[in-house]
């Protein structure tokens, strides 16, 4: 392997300088100073620290997630920090009804909507596939579904405010991973609807953003937890990476990769040596420490 990155390294140096060539950001965080601002996903990891870093925006927050006891907390936490308003609805995005009641509480609180973060997902496991269709459906459900469910509910405020749709990714859901079949599945879908989706709002002259957020391994106490025996990687700090989601969805990017070298090498590796990338991909799992389940 060794041998194929020094064959490959002087390609990628050339392709990488134009593959990540963007303009100038100009972020600022005034931009966030009271807009209001739906994040899922907000008990913990990414979720969590998106809603610290929109407190000290002095945004509006509208929290969610299955914990009430850990949401609280987190609304205690942003009020503190200086957010214009917090607070929370919990519950959980198997309920085919929940995305609506989310939407509804923003609507009849703030009577708008200027962003609409994505975050959530569901348990699963981190194994060889084992056959349970049912769990992929259910995953299909809370992973994917719910997604589509909550942005057809938040269309009309947002249409009205010409806000952003921010979906938190994966890599899993851009090319293939081992022993994460089910969740790769609903990240891929995510990728088809919302790329679909925006070409829809561009024919349509719909002045609303989508960004898709392509992460890699995140230092979020569920992710290190579930694959930390497994992966050679260093996880990359969740602080930082809930910067640059919010940061990518107020610039309107159409995609953040996250670390930004390593998915952008990852992704253009894809597209020129798709199968050398799935032997790096091979190499990085300690298969010796997977278990069947």
């Amino acid at each position: 392997m060794g041998l194929l990155l020094k064959i490959f390294t002087p390609l990628l140096g050339l392709a990488l300088a134009f593959y990540f060539y963007s303009a100038p950001e100009n972020f600022s965080e005034e931009m966030l100073q009271g807009k209001r601002v739906i994040v899922t996903g907000a008990s913990s990891g990414i979720g969590e620290q998106m809603a610290y870093h929109l407190a000290r925006m002095e945004a509006h927050l509208l929290l969610t997630a299955r914990t009430e006891a850990k949401l609280q907390k987190v609304v205690e936490q942003c009020l503190k920090l200086g957010a214009a308003s917090a607070r929370y609805v919990s519950g959980s995005m198997e309920d085919a009804t929940f995305p609506e009641v989310v939407v509804r509480e923003a609507e009849n609180t703030w009577g708008g909507l200027d962003m609409l973060i994505l975050n959530h997902i569901g348990f699963s496991y981190f194994n060889y596939f084992n056959g349970d269709v049912g769990h992929v459906r259910k995953l299909m459900e809370i992973n994917f579904l719910s997604y589509v469910a909550m942005t057809t509910s938040a269309l009309p405020m947002l249409k009205e405010s010409e806000g952003s749709i921010v979906v938190v990714s994966s890599l899993a859901g851009k090319t293939g991973s081992p022993f994460v079949a089910p969740y790769s599945a609903t990240k891929f879908a995510l990728d088809g609807f919302f790329s679909s989706l925006r070409h829809e709002f561009i024919i349509d002259k719909v002045n609303v953003s989508i960004t898709l957020c392509i992460l890699g391994y995140i230092d979020t106490e569920n992710a290190v937890r579930a694959v930390s025996h497994a992966i050679r990687d260093t996880p990359a700090p969740k602080e930082e990476c809930a910067l640059e989601i919010i940061k990518s969805g107020v610039l309107r990017q159409r995609e953040l990769r996250y670390p930004s070298w390593a998915m952008g090498s990852l992704l253009l590796l894809k597209e020129i040596a798709p199968d050398f990338l799935d032997s790096l991909i091979r190499s990085n799992y300690k298969v010796e420490n997977i278990r069947r389940t």
